[in-house]
């Protein structure tokens, strides 16, 4: 963790993820070997004199080393006859001093959250991302709005946020019937990619769950319990006083699900 003067009243915590520079590198070496291998024909046609002039060897140079965007790291000299090209292995050196690392800004305070805690929340991004795919997507479908005035739009969208709120929950409850992690792990490296839990792997190979039934997605398990119904019979010849209800009985696996929203029976 670090703090800058251009950076007054936030914190700045540094992460580096060893994997991502190891790939960054690769893939530095592979463009620089690649760009290379296009500039070596032109190479030996200036070595050749079949061709001459420092602008058309600059033309010809200048189609492909920045083809793979690295061409700032060569050093060309271009005259008449000659063409000379190179490696800067200090700009290279300089850039790969920075592979795998990012800085993430903060102004909470440090007593509130731990440099590591600050990257948890960061990565816990990725489920405001997921929460607005669900709005815009079939789940929830915010758009489109067919309101005029701004009151109702408003009332719309917290509309939508509701419906969601109530979603999140019930995913929740519902983690250990549903493709997702009950308990996701927490990681002694923050910076370490995401891993889901056994149980959760499990799930998604078996496509069962410990009882043998079958897992569910949050959509099939809604499916599932809008079987649930509750009929209101008028036996013939009888007053409506004398109606009553019959709720359909659960599945065990439905008596489950809303056995985990507290609901003891269905209603």
């Amino acid at each position: 963790e670090i703090r800058h003067p251009d950076y007054p009243g936030e914190r700045l915590v540094v992460c580096r993820n060893p994997r991502l520079a190891e790939e960054r590198a690769r893939k530095r070496e592979d463009l620089l070997q690649a760009t290379e291998a296009r500039l070596e024909p032109i190479v030996a046609a200036v070595a050749e004199g079949r061709l001459r002039g420092a602008a058309r060897i600059g033309l010809r140079v200048g189609r492909v080393i920045n083809r793979h965007k690295v061409g700032k790291h060569f050093a060309v000299e271009i005259t008449d006859d000659a063409l000379h090209l190179a490696r800067k292995p200090s700009e290279i050196a300089a850039e790969a001093a920075l592979d795998g690392l990012y800085v993430i800004r903060t102004s909470v305070r440090e007593a509130t959250l731990g440099a590591d805690q600050v990257v948890h929340t960061y990565k816990q991004l990725s489920q405001v991302e997921r929460a607005f795919r669900t709005w815009k997507g079939i789940d929830i479908q915010v758009r489109p709005i067919h309101h005029w005035s701004e009151e109702r739009v408003r009332a719309h969208i917290l509309l939508c946020m509701l419906a969601y709120y109530v979603r999140w929950h019930l995913e929740r409850a519902w983690a250990p019937l549903l493709f997702r992690d009950e308990e996701r792990p927490m990681l002694p490296d923050p910076v370490a990619p995401a891993e889901r839990s056994a149980v959760a792997l499990r799930k998604a190979s078996t496509q069962q769950l410990e009882d043998g039934t079958p897992v569910h997605s949050f959509r099939t398990l809604l499916d599932s319990l809008r079987s649930i119904v509750r009929n209101r019979v008028v036996p013939r010849g009888l007053p409506d006083s004398a109606a009553f209800d019959i709720v359909t009985t659960p599945t065990p696996q439905q008596a489950r699900a809303l056995a985990l929203l507290g609901i003891t029976r269905a209603t």
